[in-house]
Order: C-alpha cells, then sequence, then structure tokens
C-alpha cells in the first residue's frame, strides 16, 4: 500500500511494525493517541528528491517545508540529508536553527512578517526572505538600515495559475492572500531596486499543496523562467504542493518524473538556480496516528460510531476540509475489512471526525487503530481544544523508538495562564 511507510511490516504477532517497532507495543510503552514516524521513509524521500532533481539539474537546492511537520527532531533528520528549510514563522525559524540548520539555507517565507520576525532573521543569518509583499519590503528596509546587515531576497508572485486541488489549500490563483500581482511586479522589482541593503536574487511561487498534476507545475516553471529573463536574476523557487495517496488506488506523482518535467523547462535555456519546496511528499506518508477505541456506537440503519481517544485536537484536516484518510487495526492489520465505520473523536463538536464511513474489520472497545499517511499537517495543525495535552511523537528506525515530542501534562496546558 502507497499510503504505508516504507518499513512497515506484519510481526510474528501478526502486528503492524513500523521500522521493526510493534506499533501495539508502542502504544503500551507511550500512551495514545501516538504519533508514529518512519525514519527509513523520511530519509528516502529527502534522497529521492536530491538524486532526481541534481541528476538532471545540478545546481538544485531542495528546501523541506517546515510547515508540514516542524519538531527539533524531524528537522534534524532532514538536514542531516543536506536540504535546507523553508520557514514562515519565528517559531520555525527557532526550531531549526536549534536542530542546527545551515542558516544559508533557510528560506524565510510568510505573507504577514513582524518587525521582530525580520529582525530575527537578519539575527541568524537566513539565506533569503521571501517577500510577499510592498509592506513587508518597506518593513524590511526600516530594519536593514536600522541593522546595517543586508538582505537577500525573493520576491514571492501570484501566478494565477489554478490547480486542482481543494480550494482552502489553493494559494497561486488570482484571487490569494499570497504573492505580488504580476501586473505590479515592475513597480516592486524598482522599490527593491532603490534600497540600499536589499538585494533581489529572484523569483518565488507556490500553486498550493495536495497536487497530483505536474502540468500546474510546469506552467509556473515557465512563468518564472520568463520573469528570471526579464529581470535578469538567478534563482527560480517553485515552490512544493506534490500529493502523496492518502488512499488505497490514489496515484501520486513520482519523483523522477517529475524532476524530468521541471529541470525540462530549464537546461539549456538559464543557469539560474532551481529551488523546490517539498513537504507533504517527505514527510506525508511517514506518519502513523494510533488511537485507542474507547466506544463503539451503534445506530442500526444510520452509522456505526468508532470513537476513539483523539481526533480534530490532533488531527484537524478532516473538519478543515473533509480531508480522507484509511485506517488499520494495529493488532489485526491482515484482518478482512467487512465494517463500514465512522472514526469519530472525543471533542465537543459534532464536525469531529477522522475516517467517516470508512472500512474497518470488526472492533472492539480496546482496539488500536492506525490511521495512516498523518505525517503532514497533523502535529504541525493541532490543538489544545478542550484543554487535551497534546500527543507524544515517536520515530521509529531499527527496532527503536526515539520519543522526540513528550506528551503534554495538565502543567503544559496551564504553564503560560496568568496565576
Amino acid at each position: 500500500m502507497a499510503n504505508l511507510p516504507d518499513s512497515a511490516g506484519i510481526n510474528d504477532k501478526g502486528h503492524l511494525e513500523i521500522g521493526g517497532c510493534d506499533l501495539v507495543e508502542l502504544t503500551k510503552e507511550f500512551g495514545t493517541p501516538l504519533y508514529v514516524l518512519d525514519e527509513r521513509t523520511i530519509r528516502s524521500r529527502c534522497r529521492d528528491y536530491v538524486k532526481c532533481f541534481r541528476a538532471e539539474y545540478p545546481d538544485t537546492e531542495v528546501i523541506f517545508a517546515s510547515k508540514a511537520l516542524s519538531t527539533v527532531g524531524v528537522s534534524e533528520i532532514v538536514a542531516s540529508e543536506g536540504l535546507g528549510f523553508d520557514v514562515s514563522s519565528g517559531g520555525e525559524l527557532y526550531t531549526v536553527i536549534k536542530a542546527k540548520a545551515d542558516p544559508q539555507k533557510i528560506y524565510f517565507h510568510g505573507n504577514n512578517k513582524s518587525l521582530k520576525e525580520l529582525k530575527e532573521g537578519l539575527e541568524v543569518g537566513v539565506g533569503r526572505f521571501v517577500v510577499d509583499n510592498e509592506y513587508e519590503l518597506a518593513n524590511l528596509e526600516k530594519v536593514t538600515n536600522e541593522s546595517g546587515m543586508r538582505a537577500d531576497i525573493l520576491i514571492r508572485v501570484n501566478p494565477g495559475i489554478e490547480a486542482h486541488t481543494h480550494e482552502f489549500v489553493q494559494t497561486g490563483r488570482v484571487d490569494s492572500k499570497f504573492g505580488a500581482p504580476l501586473d505590479q511586479l515592475d513597480e516592486l522589482v524598482g522599490r527593491v531596486k532603490k534600497t540600499k541593503l536589499i538585494g533581489l536574487k529572484g523569483f518565488h511561487a507556490h500553486i498550493g499543496s495536495q497536487i497530483f498534476d505536474s502540468a500546474p507545475f510546469v506552467a509556473v516553471t515557465k512563468l518564472l523562467l520568463d520573469l528570471t529573463k526579464k529581470y535578469d536574476t538567478e534563482e527560480i523557487n517553485i515552490g512544493g504542493g506534490l500529493g502523496i495517496p492518502y488512499l488505497a488506488g490514489e496515484t501520486a506523482p513520482v519523483i523522477a518524473d517529475f524532476a524530468g518535467q521541471i529541470t525540462g523547462v530549464l537546461k539549456g535555456k538559464t543557469e539560474a538556480k532551481l529551488i523546490l519546496e517539498p513537504g507533504r511528499s517527505i514527510v506525508g506518508t511517514a506518519g502513523i496516528t494510533l488511537y485507542t477505541v474507547g466506544v463503539v456506537r451503534d445506530i442500526p440503519g444510520v452509522r456505526k460510531y468508532l470513537i476513539v481517544d483523539g481526533g480534530m485536537s490532533d488531527n484537524p484536516r478532516f473538519i478543515l476540509y473533509g480531508a480522507k484518510y484509511e485506517a488499520l487495526l494495529a493488532g489485526k492489520p491482515e484482518a478482512e475489512k467487512t465494517e463500514t465505520v465512522t472514526v469519530a473523536g472525543r471533542f465537543c463538536e459534532s464536525g469531529d471526525i477522522v475516517i467517516k464511513d470508512g472500512k474497518l474489520p470488526p472492533a472492539q472497545v480496546g482496539d488500536i487503530i492506525a490511521v495512516l499517511a498523518t505525517g503532514a499537517y497533523n502535529y504541525s495543525m493541532a490543538s489544545n481544544y478542550n484543554r487535551v495535552p497534546r500527543p507524544a511523537m515517536v520515530i521509529a528506525s531499527r527496532s527503536r523508538a526515539e520519543l522526540v515530542v513528550k506528551r503534554e501534562t495538565y502543567e503544559d496546558l496551564i504553564a503560560n495562564d496568568s496565576q
């Protein structure tokens, strides 16, 4: 199954295992809900991107989109594979610096960076600020003039390209809060040239997320190439957004094929550096979330609910945009899926659903449900709704599970409350 981690298997107990770790046993050690990541998958995807793109176009920089999953432990793995980082807040910047990322390979995104964040970026020496609009440019000019420190930038453009994905994760269409409109680009570039300490290195665009069709990426690469020639710049950043298979039967683009299509636009036409920002496609299928069934509610003729000990606070993607997932019973992964059930959460919202009308074997209270492909945009969008502590996270590799995020406690919940 393409939505399972690379190291997934069935052990001699008949249990699902990741990285040689029995998932049922992990729940006994670390509790549930529990995020489990497969180190092999993360490293493999990092290497695939670097190898495939540089084989076709040597001057390529692959940077990880931190928003997909930002922890020190994950960032350390990604950095050790030679990738840079796309960060979009001071918090993401702080995290990757703690992971000893090379500051020169950090690209600081965000459509409304604060003065404080701009100063933080300058102080650590980020390689590029990705400027979204004229207000940010004015703020960056202010902090560079005050500090005397130089900033190299890319300008994010709104390419006006619509990708076939959910409207909430389309970012490159004309009606978007992101990026400079193309008809305003001359003015913005002119303003950059008038600054003393800001250098324009190139352009960036991001068309959206969870995209299976390579054609929009090819189109945006062509657009950025045209801008590179027009303004005589040296870097082309095509963003990220390549999709992953959440469900059996879904087929995501092969990285080698994707690399060939993108670099084919550039080869022989430019010497500009190519930058891309994969996130979900690196960590998405590396992750599994484990839950314990606490209630089985069968409403005859209507729906059967399996109510688990997590839900929208650790995975808000269903309630945000109807995201679909598949699951297995960790203790019986090969059992036939004969029932249609809805996996619902414990929170005070009717829309608190993890999987709606999915297939599973008959389950009972105490069973462990393994929801697949949860490595991206689960932990990173988690909350403390209903004052529920966020789950722990472990990375599994070589039959060992390393705790990389501790389970929150009640004391953690009130640590910043005024008392």
